[in-house]
């Protein structure tokens, strides 16, 4: 019990400290989304061929409901896979604010956001080139879908920007005080040690357990990636695996709008070969070199 006690403190302790930072990030973030969310529509409506390019670059920015706001435009057949899948793979979901909250250095949050941002503009463009290819040679014609309501993401930018912050970071608290604690409470009951081996850390395939974590569909998934990275816990390929398949509630939303069943867990299949095999490379690049 006194175990207990103490992990609680600790952890709270831990998260007092953080609220008015990652109040500022979700501020700032906010404010970006409050500017681009319908400039970022309209881009990527008109993005035509450069959609995954143009989609990772929108996707590393901060946006509320951004990847849902794909997801539609893909249901509706406006975007092509490879620009959906470019902002799945791209967008960051809480990492960022966390980052920041917890003040990383700039260099790790650098490069997190640009592996994110240069794997998903590739898997973009070599998925839409051979649907291109396939399209042609079966002379298969894509038509655009408006049976569904575009309205599907989350309307931060309908209130205060100081509302929406303040509900964005009490999520984002919480969760991050359940993975602390929990981390807190298994290293004082187990050590680190056995944390490290449940995430299999140093293994070189401890992407493909940590890409399932991101499929989980809301912002745990970043929240703990995020967090047990920052613990050292699980390595740089892990946490790049996790967050390249952590789209929030995209996945949700793609497979409550889109009627296709068996496309739905095919961008599904995608998405987690993509990240895992994507930290598999990472991982062998890292002990390689």
């Amino acid at each position: 019990m006194h175990e207990l006690i103490h992990c609680f403190k600790h952890s709270l302790e831990e998260i007092i400290i953080l609220i008015p930072f990652l109040f500022i990030a979700f501020l700032i973030i906010e404010f970006i989304e409050h500017k681009l969310s319908n400039k970022s529509k309209k881009i990527i409506e008109k993005s035509g061929r450069l959609g995954p390019l143009l989609g990772s670059i929108l996707g590393i920015i901060p946006q509320c409901g951004f990847s849902v706001v794909a997801t539609n435009l893909y249901i509706t057949r406006i975007v092509s896979l490879g620009t959906l899948i470019a902002i799945y793979l791209s967008t960051s979901d809480e990492m960022l604010p966390i980052l920041i909250s917890r003040k990383a250095d700039v260099s790790i949050i650098l490069e997190l956001l640009f592996i994110k941002f240069l794997i998903g503009m590739l898997a973009g463009f070599i998925i839409d080139f051979f649907i291109r290819k396939y399209k042609k040679k079966n002379k298969i014609k894509t038509k655009e879908n408006f049976d569904i309501c575009h309205d599907e993401d989350c309307h931060c930018e309908e209130e205060n920007l100081f509302i929406s912050s303040i509900k964005h970071t009490l999520k984002t608290v919480i969760f991050i005080f359940l993975v602390t604690f929990f981390l807190n409470l298994m290293m004082e009951f187990f050590g680190d040690k056995l944390i490290k081996n449940l995430f299999l850390k140093d293994n070189l395939f401890s992407p493909f357990i940590s890409s399932l974590v991101g499929l989980i569909p809301n912002c745990a998934a970043s929240v703990i990636l995020t967090e047990l990275y920052l613990s050292e816990v699980i390595s740089i390929a892990s946490v790049i695996s996790g967050l390249l398949t952590g789209s929030g509630v995209a996945l949700l939303v793609l497979f409550r709008g889109n009627k296709n069943i068996k496309e739905n867990l095919f961008i599904l299949g995608l998405i987690y070969f993509i990240g895992a095999f994507s930290g598999f490379v990472i991982n062998l690049l890292t002990m390689l070199f």
